[in-house]
């Protein structure tokens, strides 16, 4: 299973804590992850109950640190599309949820991980919580959800993340409004559970109603952008090796002593 879940009582219905397992140490993800994730949480969310999902990781570590590198450096030009899409298909399914969805964020959030945690609706974190968008290190642009962090975050931070490849901590992303609240890591599910209680609060209906109303806010230019990057990610196999040569260019200087 990609997905691990929990059911929290709120004050009306209940809250699904929805736990996404990766790969290795910073949960990583690739194609055959989250399609499996897509699955489980498509089926889990038929609950009539549910009126949140709490989507994090599994532990402290990462939210989501990202694509697998080794899978990311192994594509070509006809596998290169499956792989994006899946990523694009899971968030689509976050932001087409008709319950709100929070991303509940600890540690790292990079790439993917930062593209899924963009199609959620409220992103709050603690403070261990490091984000980036750094594909232009490994050889690729950052596309898909990536369209939705000007939205967020406007499109002068947005340059600079997807241009830098750096990463901002906690305090920064606050700023900045790519996460909505940080708190002390034993605050954190006490926060999620607040916020869920809120949301509950509201009209099931009404709830659903307005998450497709601001889908047809972003929709008109987001289904073009989106598009552009599947393309975009897709050429950049086409055009040469530099996703290969990147990604074992990272491994091997991550393996150099410090």
């Amino acid at each position: 299973m990609s997905m691990e879940f929990e059911m929290r009582t709120l004050d009306e219905g209940v809250a699904l804590v929805a736990r996404l397992r990766g790969a290795l140490r910073l949960n990583l993800v690739d194609r055959d992850i989250l399609e499996r994730a897509a699955r489980e949480l498509r089926a889990a969310l038929e609950n009539p109950e549910i009126r949140c999902v709490l989507l994090t990781g599994v532990d402290e570590q990462a939210f989501i640190g990202g694509a697998n590198l080794r899978v990311l450096g192994s594509l070509d030009a006809d596998t290169a599309e499956g792989f994006i899409r899946s990523i694009h298909d899971f968030c689509a399914l976050l932001r087409e949820a008709s319950v709100p969805v929070i991303a509940v964020l600890r540690g790292h959030c990079l790439g993917a991980g930062l593209e899924i945690a963009a199609a959620c609706d409220i992103r709050i974190a603690d403070h261990s919580v490091v984000c980036g968008m750094p594909e232009v290190r490994v050889g690729v642009p950052s596309v898909v959800e990536a369209a939705l962090l000007p939205g967020l975050i406007g499109w002068g931070r947005t340059r600079e993340l997807v241009l830098r490849g750096h990463l901002i901590g906690a305090e920064e992303a606050h700023a900045i409004g790519l996460v909505q609240h940080v708190t002390d890591a034993a605050d954190l599910d006490a926060l999620a559970l607040t916020i869920a209680n809120d949301i509950a609060a509201g009209a099931a209906g009404a709830l659903a109603a307005q998450k497709r109303l601001m889908l047809r806010w972003e929709e008109a230019g987001m289904t073009a952008a989106i598009e552009a990057g599947v393309e975009a990610f897709v050429e950049t196999y086409r055009a040469g090796d530099e996703p290969r040569r990147y990604t074992e260019r990272f491994f091997t200087r991550s393996r150099k002593p410090r």
